[in-house]
C-alpha cells in the first residue's frame, strides 16, 4: 500500500483507488490553468503584493504581443565579509555577495545587494520557499567558503560574518511565444526556452 499525502497511508485500501501520476499531474496542470481557481492551488494569485529585486527588464517589453505571465522566486541575499589570519602580516579580509534561491536551494555570487521595493504584480506564480534562513545562512556560508578556497591558499579556517541580508522576490517573465514559451530573468534579461 502506498503513502498518500497527507501521510495516512489510506488509499485503495479505504476504498480510495489511488490515481496515477499522469492523472494527478494533468488534473493539477487544468486546476492552474482554469480562471479563478486560485483556492486549488495557493501558489497561483491573480494578483499578489511582494517586495522585489526591481526588474530591469518591464514585462511590456518582453511581450511581442502575446501573453506574458509571472513567476516569483524567494531570494535571500546576503552580503558576507570573510577575514582570514596570516602569520607575521595583517590579516586579509575580502568580500562576498551571495544571493540563495530559497526555492531550488542554490547559491550564485552577486555583484550587490539589491535595492527592494514593493509592488502589486499581475498573474503571477508565487514559489514558497522551500528552506528556512537558517539553512540559507549555512548555504551562503559554504559558498563563500568554497569561494574563498579556490581563491587563497589558508592556513587556518577563516572568520566568515554576515554583514547584511535582505530578502526578496525575483521575478521571471513567462513569455508565449510561436517557437515555443520561454523563461525570462527580469533583472538580467538572459531567456532560455522554457522546458530546459
Amino acid at each position: 500500500m502506498s503513502e498518500n499525502v497527507d501521510g495516512t497511508g489510506r488509499g485503495e485500501a479505504a476504498g480510495v483507488p489511488e490515481r496515477s501520476d499522469e492523472a494527478a499531474a494533468r488534473e493539477r496542470d487544468a486546476s492552474i490553468d482554469a480562471p479563478g481557481t486560485a483556492a486549488v492551488d495557493d501558489r497561483v494569485r491573480e494578483t499578489a503584493t511582494l517586495t522585489v529585486i526591481p526588474p530591469s527588464i518591464p514585462r511590456d517589453d518582453v511581450g511581442d504581443g502575446g501573453r506574458v505571465g509571472a513567476v516569483a522566486y524567494p531570494y535571500r541575499v546576503s552580503s558576507i565579509s570573510v577575514t582570514m589570519e596570516r602569520p607575521l602580516v595583517e590579516d586579509r579580509t575580502d568580500e562576498f555577495v551571495v544571493s540563495v534561491d530559497r526555492s531550488r536551494r542554490l547559491a550564485v555570487r552577486a555583484d550587490v545587494v539589491p535595492d527592494r521595493v514593493e509592488r502589486t504584480v499581475e498573474d503571477v506564480l508565487v514559489i514558497p520557499p522551500e528552506i528556512d534562513d537558517r539553512t540559507a545562512d549555512a548555504i551562503a556560508r559554504k559558498s563563500v567558503f568554497q569561494w574563498t578556497l579556490r581563491r587563497y591558499s589558508l592556513n587556518h579556517a577563516p572568520t566568515i560574518e554576515f554583514d547584511d541580508t535582505v530578502e526578496a522576490h525575483k521575478l521571471f517573465w513567462i513569455v508565449e511565444r510561436p517557437g515555443g514559451d520561454v523563461i525570462v530573468d527580469s533583472v538580467r534579461g538572459d531567456e532560455r526556452p522554457l522546458d530546459e
